[in-house]
């Protein structure tokens, strides 16, 4: 059974820096892409971001672009989410979710120009970890 588990949120000012990580037991990124989604308070949850450790794909949605970067540790199983320059509307629950690679999930929110948390793509949320931008 898919588990992936958030940590990394808190209180950060604008401008400030967090970087959240999103832990994967019990299967190998290979064979995955994992995709960064917020939700604020009131809204949908929005995908902002789709890494594809398989081939290297990686897309940020506009908003995040050129503030937001992935990485990953292999020997942690564990991927990364660099989130730098934040703003007060950064503010929301960051979850991750993976998806089978084979499918080109990054690739299609890439053609798309946005990707939601589609339940038949992406599994085994985790409970989201809270990132607050305030000063």
């Amino acid at each position: 059974q898919l588990q992936l588990v958030e940590s990394g949120g808190g209180l950060v000012q604008p401008g400030g820096s967090l970087r959240l990580s999103c832990a994967v037991n019990s299967f190998s990124l290979d064979y995955y892409a994992i995709g960064w989604f917020r939700q604020a308070p009131g809204k949908e949850r929005e995908g902002i971001s789709c890494f594809s450790p398989s081939d290297g794909t990686t897309y940020f949605v506009g908003s995040v672009r050129g503030r937001f970067t992935s990485s990953r540790d292999n020997a942690m199983n564990t991927v990364f989410l660099q989130m730098n320059s934040l703003k007060p509307e950064d503010t929301a629950t960051y979850f991750c979710a993976a998806a089978f690679a084979e499918g080109g999930p990054c690739l299609r929110a890439a053609n798309a120009g946005a990707f939601g948390a589609d339940g038949s793509v992406w599994m085994g949320w985790g409970q989201g970890t809270q990132v607050t931008v305030s000063s």
